[in-house]
């Protein structure tokens, strides 16, 4: 799960007993190398799947950490790339690593809360990664509605989703048993680090969004196959801004 360059034992658990920003400031010189950083597949998954959408002239990553979400994001977008986080540790991390594309704009990187975001009709495309677990389900809302005003009219929010995984996957108990292990530690520590694996179901998640304004399409990312079912393993959510 981790590779050696990760952080040591010591190291997660005061980052578990921080805040989410500065448990992240913490964890920034390692978080490459940790299973928490989402795979190069499901970024390239999502590139390749929203380079016949384009191309677009700005893009957003939100919460966008050490920037590998906008280094797959990069082809894709002619004149600008923003990057937003509100761990001063991730930017900083993501300014040293992530360079402009050949031929394409300088990344910029601004500290803000993705619940207040500081932009209007500014971008074409936002994109989101893995970050989605740290926003309580009352919050989604709100965060959806920064989103939208941020995208001009006809701009597309996307971000992937993996399907959970049946009560009889081991992965199934493994989640439930942090989220249950985080709510006894937000219970009994403050502050509080707000992060949970089963709170971002896609039915409310459609739901919330058509609220804030958006059309939303689910289109499933093939090359991670699909379930017994038939249904797929991962799917990229498309919100467009109406």
């Amino acid at each position: 799960m981790f590779s050696p360059e990760g952080p040591a034992l010591r190291e997660l658990a005061v980052q578990a007993l921080s805040s989410v920003d500065r448990g992240y400031d913490l964890l920034a010189p390692t978080f490459d190398h940790t299973p928490f950083r989402t795979p190069d597949r499901f970024l390239d998954a999502t590139a390749a799947a929203l380079a016949p959408l384009g191309p677009f002239d700005a893009g957003l990553d939100l919460c966008c950490g050490t920037g590998a979400g906008l280094r797959a994001l990069a082809p894709l977008c002619r004149k600008r790339l923003t990057g937003v986080d509100f761990s001063a540790g991730m930017l900083a991390r993501a300014a040293g690593d992530v360079g402009p594309a050949a031929g394409g704009p300088a990344p910029q990187w601004v500290r803000a809360d993705a619940r207040a975001l500081p932009f209007d009709a500014a971008f074409d495309l936002a994109v989101s990664f893995g970050a989605f677990g740290h926003f309580l389900p009352a919050e989604r809302p709100g965060l959806f509605a920064q989103v939208h005003r941020a995208l001009r009219p006809g701009g597309l929010f996307a971000f992937p989703v993996g399907a959970p995984p049946p009560v009889t996957s081991p992965w199934y108990w493994a989640m439930a048993g942090f989220d249950g292990a985080m709510r006894v530690r937000n219970a009994l520590w403050r502050p509080p680090f707000v992060m949970y694996y089963r709170t971002f179901p896609l039915s409310a998640v459609r739901e919330d969004l058509a609220a804030a304004g958006f059309e939303v399409e689910v289109t499933a990312l093939d090359g991670f196959g699909r379930r017994k079912d038939g249904s797929p393993r991962a799917a990229l959510v498309l919100a467009r801004r109406s």
